[in-house]
């Protein structure tokens, strides 16, 4: 089941489902998701391995990063892949799961997210994979809405935790590890 913003405001209040969302989000949101912001940009570096024990995730360069005290901007180049975070945090408890959609401004312009599922348990920043797949260089205010969140509840006991690497955030593995 989706989770209405009237429930949603309880779990914010009593479990801080979710962290440094905007006040338009807190105050006057829309259907039945929050807007997520831009927060960061990165550049892929390096090499990456996904094998069936280990894996590693490229280095990342950061080049663009959200500033409350002045507008930024970040071009997001005609085929290029970033790397991209979020300003809100999540804490999600043993009964909640989140899944992320971009908003249709986003794809409108050309940008593909690229997202997974947050799974009971996990807590921390988000990542995204943002891709220009236009013909057009897409100019992105750092800060403005680029990505929703929809959290559903989990029915059936029990639920097994996040316990991934993940956990807390971080925008690479920084070399080979074994996966959890």
């Amino acid at each position: 089941m989706v989770l209405g913003h009237s429930e949603l405001r309880k779990l914010i209040k009593t479990r801080n489902l979710i962290e440094g969302l905007s006040k338009r989000e807190l105050e006057n949101p829309e259907g039945c998701v929050f807007d997520l912001r831009l927060d960061k940009v990165f550049e892929l570096k390096g090499k990456a391995f996904i094998g069936g024990e280990e894996r590693q995730t490229p280095e990342t360069i950061e080049v663009a990063t959200f500033n409350a005290k002045e507008t930024r901007s970040f071009i997001f180049r005609p085929g290029q892949y970033y790397l991209v975070k979020t300003i809100e945090k999540i804490n999600l408890p043993e009964d909640i799961a989140a899944i992320f959609k971009p908003r249709t401004t986003t794809f409108r312009c050309g940008l593909v997210l690229r997202s997974g599922i947050a799974n009971p348990g996990f807590s921390g920043p988000l990542y995204f994979g943002l891709k220009n797949e236009g013909r057009i260089p897409v100019e992105v205010e750092m800060g403005a809405r680029f990505a929703s969140v929809i959290f559903l509840e989990v029915k059936g006991q029990p639920v097994h935790k996040y316990r991934g690497q993940w956990q807390g955030g971080r925008d690479h593995t920084g070399g080979r590890e074994k996966q959890i």
